[in-house]
């Protein structure tokens, strides 16, 4: 992959913009509208391109592992908000997200995969709170399939970009990446 293309990548993670407004509740409640979601606040985009890049840096099964439990635990904090289940801090713990996976990746952090699985699961139990809550009272079911079919997408586009940059020997790209993605999560948490 060319070192424009990681470079490309690398920008759009480091654009500062706000969170996007995201569907109106009431409108929700379909495939099309869950799979929307995700991409319209750059907040969610980030994190789970992020999470892929980091996935990148894994071997093996380990590399599909790491977003199958984001994935997995965005649905479980999907369900606890359509549960009635309050977390606290939610909108801040998705901003943190952005700054803690971004670090992650722009350090090389080496955690096992069981940690690596859990830290990416805590952090999406709070981005799946956000889209149950915004739900209101449309169909769970079909947003939720869109939702998860969204993020798996945009997981997997960071996980090729990421294993990109690994065979061409490109850690820097992946680094700096990282460091976009964290600099985004605090530009956010200043707007």
């Amino acid at each position: 992959m060319p070192k424009r293309t990681l470079l490309a990548a690398a920008a759009v993670l480091a654009t500062p913009l706000p969170a996007f407004a995201h569907l109106n509740p009431a409108e929700h409640g379909s495939v099309l509208a869950g799979l929307s979601h995700p991409l319209t606040g750059i907040d969610h985009i980030v994190v789970m391109l992020l999470v892929g890049l980091w996935a990148a840096t894994f071997k093996g099964a380990t590399r599909f592992a790491i977003p199958a439990a984001f994935v997995g635990m965005m649905l479980v904090g999907f369900a606890l908000a359509m549960a009635g289940v309050s977390l606290p801090f939610v909108e801040p713990t998705i901003m943190a997200s952005l700054v803690a996976v971004g670090l992650l990746v722009a350090l090389s952090v080496r955690v096992p995969a069981f940690g690596a699985a859990a830290i990416v699961g805590v952090f999406a139990v709070f981005h799946g709170h956000a889209h149950g809550s915004e739900l209101g009272g449309a169909a769970a079911f079909d947003y939720a399939c869109g939702f998860a079919l969204a993020t798996a997408a945009l997981h997997g586009v960071g996980l090729w970009l990421g294993s990109a940059a690994v065979r061409h020997a490109q850690p820097v790209a992946i680094r700096a990446a990282g460091l976009a993605g964290a600099a985004a999560g605090l530009a956010l948490f200043a707007v």
